[in-house]
């Protein structure tokens, strides 16, 4: 006798920000929960361009048949250029929201024939806890960056009141439960700064303390375990339930089995523990000064590197680098980071502080050097270096020769460096446990799957 699958009893609507690698990060989570709960169907409501890049390259037996993508209006007005600073495009797409992502959600019931039963959102959309009650379903904010940076939005007004008149850039946040070690100048200027609230994106930022406590639950890109206690205690005081449900990235499906730019292979030849890679991530570079100055720091060391660097960026460097280098290291336009992190001869994850490349780095014991650019890049790399102990944050925020070559002789040789690789390795073991099937993050896995799932 034939089984025939039930069909999808609930429908979940995902709404990712869809800039940098948001919306990859939450496309991650939805993969899980899709493959957990199979009677659930997810309609992914995002722009044309990054739809077209999330689902374009994945091979017939990583997609899951229920999890649909939609596109939205990106609000970009037809045949405009778009300038270098990213912030316009995200401008632009604010401007149309929420009524673009109304327009895809009616689609969305129209093309299934089903109500939708619960909105998961990026935390980052403030506007969808009112897409969620005009629905009457629960709304479930997704925060992607540490839960550091989520505490200081929720505490914005409390910072703007105590530094008003003088931002001190050395003061601590001691009066912010588990955010002692941090600074006013890891603060991103959205959480600092009065005088952004005119940008409707910071708006939408400014609100996200506000919104949050009316959420069903508020999931985190992280392990419980790795926050500090009081900031685990403090969140669960001002929400409903705080799920850490571990790192999204990682339980991508790999978009392809095959080493496209040859850079395992490179890294298969390599001693064990031996290698820096260098990556900045897809939106943030350094200036020519500082790309010249870490191409002269990596051929003075000696050490073999493997550095993902964009082909347009690659005439910036120092004249006759890549010819002189190239029995040293391996430039390479992309990368399958998580691969590469989890490769054996990694030694040191030169980063931008990106929380993704922290976490893939943070879930293989790989030490960090850090060079923030924005954001939440300040506050992760405060973490990195001064709460985990794992790695260096540059000296005096930008990238130079001799104070790179410091970093490198410290983490590779120096004691001190033995003991962030002691560390690392430590965390590396901390994330497995929490991540096991009787783990924290398992669990709090599990409750999520109860949320979206049971009526």
């Amino acid at each position: 006798m034939s089984v025939t699958k039930s069909s999808p009893q609930k429908h979940v609507a995902v709404l990712p920000f869809p800039f940098g690698s948001h919306a990859l990060s939450l496309l991650a989570l939805v993969h899980r929960l899709a493959k957990a709960a199979p009677n659930v169907h997810f309609s992914f409501l995002n722009t044309q361009k990054c739809n077209h890049s999330l689902f374009s390259a994945a091979k017939p037996d990583e997609t899951l048949p229920n999890i649909k993508p939609y596109d939205v209006a990106d609000g970009v007005p037809v045949g405009h250029v778009l300038s270098p600073n990213p912030i316009e495009a995200v401008e632009f797409f604010i401007k149309v929201s929420p009524q673009n992502y109304k327009r895809g959600l009616e689609v969305a019931v129209a093309e299934t024939g089903m109500k939708f039963s619960c909105l998961i959102s990026d935390a980052f959309l403030t506007f969808a806890v009112e897409l969620a009650e005009d629905l009457h379903v629960p709304w479930i904010p997704i925060w992607l960056s540490l839960p550091c940076s989520l505490s200081a939005h929720v505490y914005t007004n409390l910072i703007r009141q105590r530094f008003a008149s003088n931002k001190v850039k050395d003061a601590t946040l001691e009066f912010i439960p588990g955010l002692s070690q941090m600074r006013v100048s890891d603060l991103s200027e959205e959480v600092i700064s009065e005088k952004l609230e005119e940008t409707t994106f910071s708006h939408m930022l400014i609100q996200v303390g506000l919104v949050l406590p009316r959420a069903s639950a508020v999931v985190l890109n992280s392990y419980e375990e790795l926050n500090p206690p009081l900031l685990n205690l403090d969140l669960k005081t001002k929400f409903r339930n705080v799920l850490n449900v571990g790192f999204f990235t990682l339980s991508l499906p790999s978009q392809s089995d095959s080493d496209l730019t040859g850079c395992i292979s490179w890294l298969d030849e390599q001693k064990e523990r031996s290698v820096a890679y260098v990556s900045f991530g897809t939106v943030a570079s350094p200036p020519q000064n500082e790309l010249i100055a870490l191409a002269e720091a990596l051929e003075e060391s000696g050490i073999p590197f493997l550095w993902s660097l964009k082909d347009n960026i690659k005439s910036l460097l120092p004249k006759g680098f890549v010819e002189r280098t190239r029995l040293q290291g391996k430039i390479v336009p992309w990368t399958p980071q998580v691969k590469v992190l989890a490769h054996s001869s990694i030694a040191v994850f030169m980063t931008h502080c990106g929380s993704n490349s922290v976490s893939e780095s943070v879930a293989y014991g790989v030490p960090l050097i850090c060079r923030p650019f924005f954001g939440d890049h300040h506050m992760t790399g405060r973490m990195v270096e001064e709460v985990w102990g794992v790695g260096v944050k540059v000296e005096g925020g930008i990238l130079t020769k001799s104070g790179l070559l410091k970093n490198l002789e410290l983490i590779l040789g120096h004691e001190k460096g033995k003991e962030m690789r002691d560390k690392a390795q430590a965390l590396k073991h901390t994330v497995q446990v929490a991540a096991s099937p009787n783990g924290t993050a398992a669990k709090d896995f599990s409750h999520l799957v109860e949320l979206i799932s049971v009526p």
